[in-house]
């Protein structure tokens, strides 16, 4: 039987601010990627994600991204690969420690927004983040874009990697996401969506944004837990999955979630 993992960015509220629909995404999902403070979430979403993710058995994952509360961590900076491996080190450390509060396990990182994209293409960051993520845990599976420089440092530094795939975005001929300040960056019918994935999970294919079809490994689908339909969404996506026979299971385990 076909398999794959289910994912969303979650625990990205703050202070006072509600982002998200993480109670009701969590149900249908098989992993949470959480936010660790830096693009988004604070120490207190981050008790109460975690917490939540491990109630409902889903598997828990850092969210690392760059120091940009204010952007979201959707703007690229400027820094050097030393920095880089601190900042993914300092945010995976602190998951763990809130995950340890609760007697729950860390089972993945995946790097947010800017820092992962930069990290797609540019190997040094990639070594970086790599390396990090082994100095503090070898066990941490890497998510990574599907084919990108970023799971090809994972494997080299001997990290198990799931190569990543996105359910609500389009695809350069490259097989790199088209930017999000694009107009076709994103794909809003929800039908088309899910049906893109499921070729991806059975064919390993998708079609990018001139028409032609690239390969694809689809290890573990993104569906981002901030949009507005988000909710409906992964709900439609988890039911085609299931029924087109593919089971739903976190990355590295032969049980269901």
């Amino acid at each position: 039987m076909k398999s794959v993992d289910l994912n969303s960015d979650l625990g990205e509220s703050f202070g006072a601010y509600k982002i998200g629909n993480d109670e009701n995404v969590l149900p249908f999902i098989s992993s949470a990627n959480i936010a660790c403070g830096y693009h988004a979430g604070d120490h207190n979403v981050m008790m109460k994600t975690v917490e939540l993710a491990k109630s409902l058995g889903v598997s828990i994952g850092a969210h690392p991204g760059f120091p940009d509360l204010g952007g979201f961590g959707r703007r690229d900076m400027n820094v050097s690969p030393d920095e880089v491996y601190n900042l993914v080190a300092y945010q995976v450390g602190a998951i763990q420690g809130v995950a340890n509060v609760h007697q729950a396990t860390v089972y993945h990182v995946k790097p947010h927004g800017a820092l992962y994209n930069k990290a797609s293409k540019d190997a040094a960051i990639a070594k970086a983040i790599a390396n990090a993520i082994y100095a503090v845990n070898p066990d941490l599976v890497l998510y990574g874009l599907a084919g990108s420089e970023l799971v090809k440092a994972g494997r080299a530094c001997g990290l198990t990697v799931a190569e990543e795939v996105f359910a609500d975005r389009t695809y350069q001929q490259d097989g790199t996401l088209t930017p999000r300040t694009e107009p076709n960056a994103m794909i809003h019918d929800a039908d088309e969506a899910v049906e893109r994935v499921i070729r991806m999970i059975t064919e390993g294919k998708v079609t990018a944004v001139n028409g032609s079809d690239i390969s694809i490994q689809a290890d573990t689908i993104c569906v981002h837990g901030d949009e507005p339909e988000a909710l409906l969404f992964v709900r439609k996506l988890r039911e085609r999955i299931e029924e087109n026979g593919i089971e739903i299971k976190r990355v590295g385990v032969n049980a269901s979630v």
